[in-house]
């Protein structure tokens, strides 16, 4: 369970009110109740339990063996010298982690073995994983839902990405956290979308906004206004999968953003990207083009099972640093989990 979610003291029901799992019992109505006080939002209220953490990075370790197997065989010699930094370079590569990532982490491990005095290929080891947390820093930052109400979230990527599916895993940890949310079907473009998100709601018994053939953009300004109708604390907009070399539907992508904007003049609060982790250099073009078209605020990286790519975060890190908001390795629920940047530098030299 993700823990970025604040939960709110209860404010009076709205009328006709959803019923969900979380929701209190009936009670009396009384007159006039009191405004619920307002706190400044937070991104962490408790943090998870190490057990499921300690499970979660270890299929994070398993996803990333391809790639760390890469770059592991380069410190299973005995001499720290320039073939080392030189197989290591090829190794990075290989991993895609792009041409300027890959020059600063090498210039990075000199410095350090140099002001460690190292002498052993294993401790050279040791200090590219604190190089490579150090470099994805920037990229670890949380969600936060409260500050606004309802704090909408508006979600793109192409298609094949797990993009829906990550916004079904997304609705359930914040329902579980305690969150209100209404699901907005803005995917019209994909067939069986519109369905695939009916599907999500259904299983985390949340609200959705949808219609038949309807304009991508009419229905998110429906969900929004809704959204702020029922009071609800989050509203998760699906935007139809495409290619950012797909020029008329990126100019889709702006008139959602715009038509959203109508609807709150404060939204969209979250714009987030979805990519597959398997698609390495590719990620990054993708990474660069939606945030030039819809200034993205945050990431959800899906697939690092079984890749050998996993290296793109640096890249990303050194030349598009969008925070990395959530990571994804399987088609679980419990596999798509908050990133740590000395996590991942740590599994992915394991």
């Amino acid at each position: 369970m993700f823990s970025f979610f604040r939960k709110k003291n209860p404010a009076p029901a709205p009328e006709a009110p959803v019923v969900t799992p979380d929701a209190p019992p009936a009670v009396e109505p009384v007159a006039a109740p009191a405004p619920a006080p307002e706190h400044p939002p937070t991104s962490a209220a408790r943090p998870a339990p190490a057990a499921p953490r300690e499970s979660w990075l270890n299929r994070l370790k398993s996803g990333l063996r391809r790639t760390g197997s890469g770059i592991a065989t380069v410190f299973t010699g005995t001499r720290i010298d320039e073939d080392l930094y030189e197989e290591l370079e090829a190794a990075l590569l290989m991993a895609d982690s792009g041409v300027s990532a890959t020059q600063h982490l090498l210039t990075d491990l000199r410095r350090r073995v140099k002001e460690a005095k190292a002498t052993e290929p294993a401790a050279v080891k040791a200090l590219l994983a604190d190089a490579i947390a150090d470099l994805l820093k920037p990229l670890q930052k949380p969600l936060v839902i409260g500050e606004h109400k309802p704090t909408v979230i508006m979600v793109a990527g192409v298609n094949g990405a797990g993009k829906t599916t990550s916004i079904g895993k997304l609705t359930r940890h914040l329902a579980d956290d305690g969150a209100s949310v209404l699901l907005a079907a803005a995917d019209t473009f994909r067939a069986a979308a519109r369905e695939q998100l009916a599907v999500w709601a259904d299983r985390n018994t949340v609200d959705i906004v949808t219609q038949e053939g309807g304009d991508p953009a009419a229905v998110c300004f429906d969900a929004v206004s809704a959204g702020k109708a029922r009071g609800k604390d989050v509203v998760l907009v699906d935007t139809a999968g495409r290619l950012p070399t797909q020029l008329h539907l990126m100019e889709e992508l702006r008139k959602i953003r715009r038509v959203v904007n109508k609807a709150d003049a404060s939204a969209p609060h979250e714009v987030l990207l979805v990519i597959d982790g398997n698609t390495g250099q590719n990620a990054l073009t993708q990474v660069k083009a939606f945030d030039e078209a819809l200034q993205l605020t945050g990431l959800i990286i899906t697939k690092l099972d079984g890749t050998a790519k996993g290296g793109v975060l640096c890249a990303i890190a050194r030349e598009r640093p969008v925070p990395v908001y959530f990571i994804g390795v399987g088609e679980k629920l419990e596999d798509l989990e908050t990133f740590d940047a000395r996590e991942y530098a740590q599994a992915l030299l394991s």
